[in-house]
């Protein structure tokens, strides 16, 4: 949409008659929103073919906010076990380069192998540690910060410095939606994480393809009821804001922003009565709650988000995101690693509950689940008696299940102390075109021109992990 299309009388009438009808807040400044001026297409959100056959046709992508300790999780090291408190030598703490002498710090929690393929967890994730016959784990991670902000950036917009579109934006952007009741991606956060709405906007993508945010609750998606007293009434509101836009689109034939808006409108109307219908699990059976470790009746905690997830998911969404926690009270161990237990026992049973759910009812086929964490923490500490763990960015443990992946394995390395990698190292790019590859599109293809720039979530930059690939 060109800029000088807006109107102030027409936005002051669209927010009086929005102000008593079903469009939530996240919508209106969506339809509102100043949009790109190069779309391609008068529906932004109308399916769109994928540049091959894809493997997976949605994402659930399980952010564990803070930095989860890797060393502590899914990378086993003996020998940090066996040489804790020795002293090792490093050029740089965090983000401070120089020559540093650090001390090992132990593992807490000690490591098995599991499953059939025998890939060892620790006893931080019992639940999980029983699916890793699902699960490739990926333990050469790297970021490129240190930093929560901007390594949060990164993992969700390929960029760890400036505000770009997220993962489940550009998803939205070349696969458009399967359902134009909900939409085609959702965000399930309890809390606001590092780097805020940045992590699911669309920044110069169209409005319409940034993510929605659900807070686990009583009210999971706010004004979603009705406001006006009687569904005619609000067909009445509806119908009127329908003549304006019309005679607006009359005056504007060539703008397919402007009825992409319009469109916006009908998938809204659409959520009024699918959303509350999605919330609703009392249709789900007591073995599904136990499965998930849900009690009847409760609308918090991770087990909600994943069982909310699994419900999304099968209802058309795209790309569904769950966060645990926020950006604070989280998985940033500083002071005592053992504050991760009791947020390992928040997201443990919950996700391997939404893996075995998925599976047992073949969604597992088509759905891609990934979990991963900004950065991991430090195998080592500036103190020999140091209770936590630092930032560490140098290489971290993610997870990738389902549709298209090599199932049981793992894939890179660490070095004998889990420092950095040593072995087939996977950058934040190349997970993302990954990530896009399992859903039949070409990281480098999938580009748009902003400012007289081709952008694409990869940068520049970027390889698909064929060997992590069935």
């Amino acid at each position: 949409m060109t800029s000088e299309q807006p109107v102030t009388s027409r936005r002051h009438a669209l927010r009086s008659l929005v102000g008593s009808s079903i469009l939530f807040p996240g919508i209106v400044s969506q339809l509102l929103a100043d949009d790109a001026a190069h779309a391609t297409t008068v529906d932004p959100l109308a399916p769109r073919p994928t540049h091959f056959p894809a493997r997976a046709k949605r994402v659930i992508f399980l952010f564990m906010s803070g930095g989860v300790s890797h060393v502590d999780s899914w990378d086993a090291k003996p020998k940090l076990f066996k040489d804790a408190g020795q002293t090792v030598s490093v050029n740089e703490f965090q983000g401070r380069k120089g020559d540093f002498k650090m001390f090992l710090n132990r593992p807490r929690w000690e490591f098995a192998p599991h499953g059939q393929c025998g890939t060892e967890v620790s006893s931080l994730f019992p639940h999980m540690a029983e699916c890793v016959d699902d699960l490739c784990v990926i333990r050469s991670m790297q970021s490129d910060h240190t930093n929560h902000y901007e390594a949060t950036l990164g993992i969700h917009t390929g960029s760890f410095t400036f505000a770009r579109p997220s993962i489940g934006a550009w998803m939205s952007y070349g696969l458009g939606t399967m359902n134009r009741n909900l939409p085609s991606f959702v965000v399930i956060a309890p809390q606001t994480p590092y780097a805020g709405g940045q992590v699911w906007g669309s920044d110069f993508l169209p409005g319409s393809h940034q993510g929605t945010l659900v807070v686990p609750g009583p009210e999971p998606v706010v004004n979603i009821k009705r406001r006006a007293p009687s569904l005619r009434l609000q067909e009445l509101e509806l119908g009127a804001m329908s003549r304006l836009n019309e005679r607006h689109l009359a005056s504007h034939a060539n703008d397919p922003q402007l009825a992409a808006r319009m469109k916006s409108f009908e998938t809204a109307f659409g959520m009024q009565s699918e959303m509350p219908e999605v919330f609703d699990l009392s249709q789900e059976t007591k073995s599904t709650l136990e499965m998930y470790g849900l009690e009847p009746g409760s609308t918090k905690g991770f087990a909600w988000q994943c069982l909310v997830a699994r419900r999304l998911a099968e209802r058309g969404v795209r790309f569904i995101e769950l966060i645990d926690v926020g950006s604070s009270n989280n998985w940033d161990a500083h002071g005592d690693m053992q504050t991760h237990a009791p947020l390992a026992r928040n997201v443990d049973q919950a996700i391997a509950g939404l893996l075995r759910d998925l599976k047992q009812r073949g969604m597992l086929d088509d759905t891609l689940v990934v979990w991963t964490s900004e950065f991991g923490r430090t195998p080592f500490n500036a103190a020999a008696d140091a209770k936590g763990r630092e930032h560490h960015h140098w290489v971290f443990s993610s997870w990738l299940a389902g549709a298209g992946v090599k199932p049981g394995i793992t894939y890179g390395e660490s070095d004998e102390y889990g420092i950095r990698v040593a072995k087939d190292a996977v950058h934040v790019h190349d997970f993302h075109a990954t990530i896009l590859h399992l859903m039949g599109l070409d990281h480098t293809r999938l580009t748009y021109r902003n400012s007289g720039r081709d952008y694409r979530l990869t940068d520049v930059h970027g390889r698909v992990v064929n060997d992590v690939l069935v």
